[in-house]
């Protein structure tokens, strides 16, 4: 077995007469930011705190022991397996976890990404142990490789963040929905909170009097489903309702150069600010001067929309993806189809005039928290391991 330095590090011979329940493994948490990580970093902060009865560990394929790891505590420890060749990390982390289930015999595996359902299939399977395989969007919406379906099909279990991928999934791969459980996002409604718009914003982007829509989205070409053209077609019928509205993009990619031109086609590209990348720090006060949060997508979930909830701005959504749970089937928001102008124009129009119980901040704030805030996650969770 070739031995990876950085695999050495995690000590696993140390403390296998340890008892330990469960098994986690992931491609990387920390070593990337986006909407994964952010998941499964929800799930490491509620299972955290299900207390002593419940111990982990975590296995780590891409990332170092140099990350940032606020998670590392008595109920997970955490192993990394990076390494300049892929390969060997894998082989590595795969000896690694072998060693650990047969002595360790974890009462469940859970797979963090189907990249890793056949790795973990094979090891688990012929042990007894059962897994579950852990989903999001569109990594399994179409047929997956023979293996990786094997794998599905194989699994005692399935998690993933919303009805909408529940389907997509099982129509593409002949998974039995039944199967499927739900294990949603999260929003933390102690750092998106409602505030007053930041003079110093609303200076930098020009929206003084302004009644500001706004997106976070990005802006490649491969995501046009964001439905960032969608909202520019929809200006020139808002303006001539609201002749005060501006448009704030956040977000980049190689598709802005095209949002530009189309903006200015239109006659609205003075009503259009794109504000490029902002991090996740500042993203909050940037929510803060949105008046409503217009994203007409094709979401596996959409916590961009529990974000703006939190935040006390009333959403818009398409009308046939995963958004439908965060929005609770339009209860908190409007949906719309997701290739329609005139239905977003409506819709808008339909938010600044700011009459509809969905406009009210303060009832959106409390939806969101009560059906997915950190505490909702943990007893979801909770339920799902018991």
């Amino acid at each position: 077995m070739l031995i990876d330095p950085v695999a050495e590090k995690t000590n696993l011979g140390e403390d296998f007469s340890q008892q330990v329940n469960h098994v986690f493994v992931f491609l990387e948490i920390f070593a990337l930011e986006g909407g994964i990580q952010s998941y499964v970093k929800d799930i490491f902060r509620a299972y955290s705190g299900l207390g002593a009865g419940y111990q982990a560990d975590v296995f780590l394929l891409r990332d170092s022991p140099n990350c940032s790891n606020p998670f590392e505590c008595d109920h997970l420890k955490f192993h990394y397996f990076k390494n300049q060749s892929p390969q060997i990390g894998r082989i590595t982390m795969a000896g690694a976890l072998l060693k650990y289930l047969l002595q360790k015999r974890p009462q469940r595996v859970f797979c963090g990404h189907i990249k890793l359902a056949a790795l973990i299939q094979t090891l688990c399977q012929p042990l007894g142990i059962p897994y579950t395989i852990l989903t999001y969007g569109k990594e399994v919406w179409e047929a997956l490789p023979k293996r990786e379906r094997r794998a599905l099909a194989a699994a005692n279990d399935i998690w993933t963040i919303s009805r909408y991928s529940r389907d997509q999934a099982c129509a593409a791969n002949g998974i039995d929905p039944h199967k499927v459980k739900m294990l949603p996002c999260a929003i933390d409604g102690d750092r998106f909170t409602p505030g007053a718009k930041l003079p110093e914003l609303v200076t930098k982007y020009g929206l003084t009097d302004a009644k500001v829509i706004m997106t976070v989205a990005r802006l490649w070409s491969g995501d046009i489903y964001k439905g960032v053209d969608v909202t520019i077609r929809a200006l020139p019928k808002i303006l001539q309702v609201f002749p005060e509205v501006k448009y704030l993009v956040i977000g980049r990619g190689d598709d802005q150069p095209r949002l530009a031109q189309l903006a200015q086609d239109l006659g609205v590209s003075d009503r259009v600010i794109f504000a490029g990348f902002v991090p996740t720090e500042e993203l909050i006060a940037h929510y803060r001067l949105a008046d409503a949060y217009i994203m007409p997508s094709q979401e596996g979930f959409g916590i961009v929309y529990l974000e703006a909830m939190a935040c006390g701005i009333p959403v818009l959504s398409g009308d046939n993806d995963g958004s439908a749970d965060p929005l609770q089937d339009g209860k908190v928001g409007w949906q719309v189809p997701h290739r329609n102008p005139e239905a977003v124009a409506a819709a808008c129009i339909e938010i600044l005039q700011g009459e509809d119980q969905r406009c009210d901040g303060q009832w959106l704030r409390e939806q969101a928290i009560a059906n997915f805030g950190q505490a909702a996650l943990q007893q979801q969770l909770l339920s799902l391991l018991d």
